[in-house]
């Protein structure tokens, strides 16, 4: 049996994804539509709160493409703050004009291919592994978020490679994203056991222009072209509190 990574755990995640019902909204009134989206601000205040106080964060973006429309990701504490936030929406009254199309449970991880030889609680100890764990969200102009696995087929199965390779392999990955510092903010999660997929990527950036070129870039990279498989891919820009109108109406 090969050896497995040991993985520090930061932020419980969760990605939600709806469709808006147009139909549906266009409908309204202009008052009952002000009345929908000022509850909505009120609850992104809420969210604001969270950021501020370091117990939690979030984002709210505008998905571009068919796949869906909308796109919130929290970061908490706990599982059953996530639960909450998912029900909160839900009981919002412009809940029942979002459609869910899907969504991702995840805890943000860092493992110890990167770690060298420290233990987990040394590497807590470090003040950017804590940020890595327990991010405060920049509020950047795009998102794009993916899942991804790695193959377990016949000669590429990466769950049976020896520990040495797998951390240099995940090393050489590493270098390719250290190219990108201060153009995207990339957080990644662990969803072994909690969702379809084994891991959540999810990019921030200024530059939509950047997320194409990293994900090529690595896409030469042998622990993607030769053990990655993805799902699909969430590209969106972000929606402010006072542009919800603009969005909406």
């Amino acid at each position: 049996m090969s050896e497995p990574v040991s993985t520090i755990e930061g932020y419980y995640s969760l990605h939600l994804l709806y469709s808006v019902d147009w139909a549906a909204f266009k409908v309204l009134d202009d008052e009952e539509k002000d009345a929908l989206l000022e509850e909505l601000r009120t609850f992104l205040v809420e969210q604001e709160a969270v950021h501020n106080n370091k117990e939690g964060d979030y984002a709210f973006y505008n998905v571009m493409g068919h796949k869906a429309d909308l796109i919130f990701w929290f970061l908490r504490n706990t599982p059953e703050e996530l639960t909450k936030l998912e029900l909160q929406i839900n009981k919002l009254g412009i809940g029942d004009f979002l459609v869910p199309t899907y969504s991702y449970v995840s805890i943000i991880e860092m493992s110890s291919y990167l770690g060298g030889n420290k233990t987990a609680e040394e590497m807590l100890a470090i003040s950017h592994i804590q940020n890595r764990l327990f991010p405060s969200l920049d509020k950047s102009k795009y998102i794009c978020f993916y899942p991804m696995d790695k193959k377990r087929d016949l000669d590429d199965n990466w769950y049976m490679l020896p520990m040495d390779e797998r951390k240099q392999l995940m090393r050489d990955h590493g270098m390719i994203g250290r190219q990108y510092a201060g153009k995207i903010k990339q957080f990644i999660s662990g969803s072994q056991g909690l969702d379809k997929y084994e891991w959540g990527v999810t990019l921030l950036s200024d530059d939509m222009l950047e997320f194409k070129k990293i994900i090529y870039e690595m896409r030469f990279d042998e622990a993607s072209a030769r053990y990655g498989v993805f799902g699909d891919f969430y590209v969106g820009s972000i929606i402010e509190r006072d542009g919800l109108e603009a969005y909406f109406k």
